[in-house]
Order: structure tokens, then C-alpha cells, then sequence
């Protein structure tokens, strides 16, 4: 399972409530069902988080070091695309042996494809595909590997199917509106370059607060209050991918050297484009720096690297260790997003603010 070991890429989802205390009894009745139930279509069950045969759902089975640690799992027949066309091509050249005939036409060729399909589709290995996630019990919040729209979408109706509840992925506006109680898509566009105006930009609150966290750690020395008083090593390193919807290039992608110290990097933000993606690293100490990559539109998270933690642990010692570190990594993230809150949603504060990053947009250093 991808959150035992190495980097993991995922996505947070907030929660209307906790999960219920039977929550492993509703797993286990939408567990995934025996392979050889198999036919045609997609099967969808949960399994536990030790293998994806694994559906006997306890609550000692879907716990792991006091985690939650399931997986939805998707079973599905198909005939590979090479083999399935030979097959049909075989048919096709009997058939015209057979009928005399120079061409078969569209309806017969279907035809064919549909039976050898239907012949072949039995004798088929299932394809499994997972979609793991963890839970710490008691909260209302998830980290699951669904990044695109559509398994997303399949995971949170699973989810709710199951609990009688799903939840919304923690993007921006989602987390605005736990964290500020405020609708980001009701305010205007900001323009950070000082050759633009608020009017020619977009509504981006992802990209503003990654661009204004880049700006505060570039402008404070690499370091960033949190709201407890501690400092956070903050660095923003690229391949950068600039955005906006404007005239001209919508998307520009800057990778290789050090492209966040570019007069390319320069010219993006005068151009009136906001930072959409980069690699980010966030350090308390020597020890404890966690790194990854950002989505800023929708909140992705690629390639979290954890700390390294004590050095040498048994495999529970270290899941649970893992995911205190995660929990870590999400505190100090939202701790980051509220305080971009606090300026975006005050006008005056907000104001002194975007004059702060135009200055810094037009005086940062840039070099070839």
C-alpha cells in the first residue's frame, strides 16, 4: 500500500463527521466479492489494506497501528486489445472465405467483435485496480490516492454508499469555507504584476496562495511564521507550470537549472500568471522536512516525502510513525492556507498585501 513506504501521492477529503464506531461492520457489507463472481462489467468492494484479496473486514483487520487502512478495490474481465483483435481479424477472414466476399461490412464486423468477445471474456484473469486510503478515528478528515476527477468520484460514492456519507475534496474553496467561512469564488481575480490590472484576472485562489507562499519565503528568508510561533523552512523550487487565462500563452512551464530564479519565472508574473504547480519543502528542523509537489487548482499532493523518522522499526512502529508525520504535514499546510485566509479575505490587509507582491514581482532578482 502506498502510505507504508517511500513517497505517496494523494489527495485530502473533508468529512461532514467522523466515521461511526460500527464503521468496520458497514466495510465489511460492501466488501468486494470472490474473483470468480467476475463477469462482465466492473466489481467494486472494499478490501483491507494488507492485499487486494483481502475482504474479510473486521476491525482488527481494517485497523493498522490505530489507523484506518482500506482499500476500494475494482475487478473488471477485459481481453487484451492485441489478442482480441487477432481473434476478430481470424473471424473476418473466415467469414469472407466462407461467403466468397471481397469486404464485410461495418454491422458484420461488429458483429464478430461482440462473439469473440463473448468467447474469450470468460477464460479472462480479472484486472484488479485499488484505490487505498487512511483514516485516523475520530476525525473528519481522509488522505486517499484518487487524484483525477473520476476515480475521486467513484471512491466518494463507494464512500458514501457505504457510511450513508461522502466528502468533498479538500481543493481551495472547500477548504475556504471550512477553514474562513468564506466562499472563495465570490471574490474578485488579483492581479500580483504591476503592469496589470484586478479586472483582466481570473478567480484562482489556489494559485494566489501558492504564489503568495512563494513570495513570503522568498521575502523573509526562507522562513514563515506559523500560528503557534514556531518558523518554517519554506522553499519553492520548480519545474514551475505559471498560469492564466488571459491573452496569449494561458500555461507556461519552467523546468531545469533553476527556474525559479529565471527571468522567464520573472516575466510570467509580469505577464499577469500565477504559479499552478511547483515542488514544495517544508522544514522544522533538520530532522523533521517534508517535500512534494503541489497542484495548486485543486489541491493535488504528488510525491510527499516524509521524514526519515528514528532509523530502525518494526513495520507497524513505522506505518504509525508515517502517518503522524502526515498528520503533521497537514496541519502545517492548513496552518499556511488560514493564513493566506487572513489576508485574502480582510480588504485592506488584502490591499497592502498584493502591493507587497507586486513590489516583490517587480524588484525580485533575475538572471539567465
Amino acid at each position: 500500500m502506498p502510505f507504508e513506504s517511500g513517497s505517496v501521492s494523494f489527495r485530502m477529503m473533508e468529512l461532514p463527521r467522523a466515521f461511526p464506531k460500527n464503521f468496520a461492520e458497514k466495510f465489511a457489507a460492501h466488501r468486494a466479492g470472490s474473483l470468480e463472481a467476475v463477469k462482465e462489467g466492473e466489481q467494486r468492494g472494499w478490501v483491507t489494506g494488507r492485499h487486494l484479496l483481502d475482504s474479510h473486514i473486521t476491525e482488527e483487520s481494517a485497523m493498522h497501528a490505530g489507523w484506518v487502512r482500506l482499500a476500494l478495490r475494482q475487478a473488471e474481465r477485459k481481453v487484451p486489445a492485441a489478442l482480441l483483435k487477432a481473434e476478430c481479424r481470424m473471424e473476418e477472414l473466415a467469414t469472407l472465405a466462407a461467403e466468397g466476399k471481397a469486404y464485410l461490412k461495418a454491422k458484420q464486423r461488429a458483429e464478430i467483435r461482440q462473439s469473440v468477445t463473448e468467447r474469450l471474456l470468460p477464460n479472462m484473469p480479472p484486472q484488479l485496480r485499488a484505490i487505498p486510503f487512511v483514516y485516523m478515528p475520530g476525525s473528519t478528515h481522509l488522505h486517499v490516492t484518487a487524484l483525477a476527477e473520476s476515480p475521486l468520484d467513484v471512491f466518494n460514492a463507494a464512500l458514501a454508499s457505504t457510511l450513508g456519507f461522502g466528502g468533498d475534496p479538500s481543493t481551495p474553496e472547500t477548504l475556504g469555507r471550512q477553514l474562513g467561512k468564506v466562499d472563495l469564488r465570490d471574490l474578485p481575480g488579483a492581479s500580483f504584476s504591476p503592469e496589470m490590472e484586478n479586472e483582466a484576472m481570473e478567480a484562482a485562489p489556489g494559485r494566489e496562495f501558492l504564489t503568495w507562499l512563494w513570495f513570503k519565503a522568498e521575502t523573509q528568508n526562507g522562513k514563515v511564521a506559523l500560528s503557534e510561533g514556531r518558523e518554517l523552512g519554506v522553499l519553492v523550487e520548480g519545474p514551475l507550470t505559471f498560469m492564466h487565462e488571459g491573452n496569449g500563452a494561458h500555461a507556461a512551464v519552467l523546468k531545469k537549472g533553476a527556474p525559479e530564479n529565471s527571468i522567464e519565472a520573472k516575466t510570467c508574473l509580469l505577464g499577469g500568471k500565477k504559479l499552478k504547480e511547483a515542488k514544495i519543502t517544508f522544514a522544522l528542523d533538520e530532522q523533521q522536512a517534508w517535500s512534494f509537489g503541489l497542484e495548486a487548482d485543486q489541491f493535488v499532493i504528488r510525491g510527499l516525502k516524509l521524514p526519515q523518522g528514528e532509523g530502525q522499526m518494526d513495520a507497524i512502529s513505522r506505518f504509525q510513525e508515517r502517518m503522524i508525520y502526515l498528520e503533521q504535514w497537514r496541519d502545517i499546510f492548513l496552518d499556511l492556507f488560514g493564513a493566506f485566509l487572513d489576508a485574502r479575505t480582510e480588504p485592506k490587509k488584502w490591499k497592502n498585501t498584493v502591493s507587497d507582491i507586486r513590489a516583490w514581482v517587480q524588484g525580485r532578482p533575475a538572471r539567465r
